[in-house]
């Protein structure tokens, strides 16, 4: 019997003690995958590991140009992470790449009608425009067109 104490510096636990044992079930494929929106509501881009904690489910999402970026970031995040156990799934990085081209072009049309969501917007900007209001939150009060 091990009798090795717990000791938070070296994370030893005494092998009749596991921690926690842990099941998440692997997406098969990209397909069938939530549209950007959607995925960002249910917190996962694949239907078939979308379980609901005590099947509470998000309330849908206003429908801003802010929410539409982070939909999209979401997505490619999400991809990202699917490509780190499917990295021969060429079908997966296509879409990848596609989603990258999308939030560029996506992030360079908000950043020019209401200013930039993060500092690295500010490449190549005339001034510190950072503090400039109002925020991407506050998106009523800026111009839209």
């Amino acid at each position: 019997m091990d009798e090795r104490r717990n000791d938070y510096r070296t994370g030893t636990l005494p092998a009749r003690y596991p921690l926690a044992t842990a099941l998440t079930p692997m997406q098969t494929g990209v397909d069938p995958a939530y549209e950007t929106d959607m995925a960002l509501m249910r917190g996962t881009l694949f239907p078939g590991l979308d379980l609901p904690f005590m099947n509470m489910v998000n309330k849908d999402l206003p429908s801003t140009p802010m929410n539409e970026l982070m939909a999209i970031d979401f997505v490619i995040k999400e991809l990202a992470l699917y490509l780190d156990t499917h990295a021969e799934d060429s079908e997966a990085f296509e879409l990848f790449q596609s989603f990258l081209a999308l939030g560029k072009e996506a992030r360079r049309r908000y950043v020019q009608m209401f200013g930039p969501v993060s500092h690295m917007d500010l490449v190549g900007a005339d001034s510190y425009t950072w503090l400039n209001a109002p925020w991407p939150w506050e998106y009523c009060t800026r111009k839209e067109g």
